[in-house]
């Protein structure tokens, strides 16, 4: 019996990890294919071709080409959360954010500068702002959630949402800063200058 639960929990995570490739390959289809034609001329069936899987295994994994051309901004997100949820709980939740993105970044490292220019393109797309702001705000509402389970209060209390709100942003005028900037600095140099704003007091 325990032999066969090992066999079942390896298979599952083989069937994981084959997912996760063909995520991957579907989104890094998504990124070339933006870079050489634009967004307005790549169709779901071109990055399906390209990706070597067919236009159903497509759909199975995302809702269209806006969700697979940003998967590998969702899946830092989703890392960074990931990381923040299991930070010493004897940090304050700003410091523990700072520290998540330390470490993801360290993971994952800056964008790939090849694809600087169509990320700025693929901005541009009305299509795929909507899907951007539809993640932010998912990620926005996660984060409150683990700040307020962090801190111990209520859900309806404000401090959670206005530290969420506060980071999602930070990071997101951080990458659109780094996306213009020529010559760009460190992605990590200008989120660390973003979020020290977003800490110093207005007045």
């Amino acid at each position: 019996m325990k032999g066969s639960a090992g066999l079942r929990e390896h298979q599952g995570g083989l069937r994981e990890r084959k997912k996760e490739a063909t995520r991957r390959a579907l989104h890094e289809a998504a990124m070339r294919l933006t870079a050489e034609h634009g967004l307005g001329e790549v169709t779901v069936e071109a990055i399906a071709d390209a990706a070597g899987v067919s236009r159903r295994t497509f759909s199975n994994y995302f809702g269209g080409k806006e969700e697979a051309l940003l998967y590998g901004g969702e899946q830092r997100m989703r890392s960074l959360l990931e990381t923040f949820e299991g930070r010493p709980h004897d940090e304050s939740s700003w410091t523990a954010l700072r520290a998540s993105f330390d470490i993801v970044h360290e993971q994952f490292g800056d964008l790939d500068p090849r694809w600087v220019a169509q990320v700025r393109l693929a901005r541009s797309h009305p299509s795929v702002l909507a899907w951007q702001l539809a993640h932010d705000a998912e990620s926005e509402r996660v984060l409150a959630g683990l700040i307020a389970a962090r801190e111990g209060l209520p859900s309806t209390v404000l401090r959670p949402r206005v530290i969420a709100g506060a980071f999602v942003t930070a990071l997101r005028v951080a990458s659109q800063s780094w996306i213009d900037e020529r010559p760009a600095r460190p992605m990590a140099e200008i989120v660390a200058e973003a979020l020290t704003e977003v800490a110093r007091e207005f007045r």
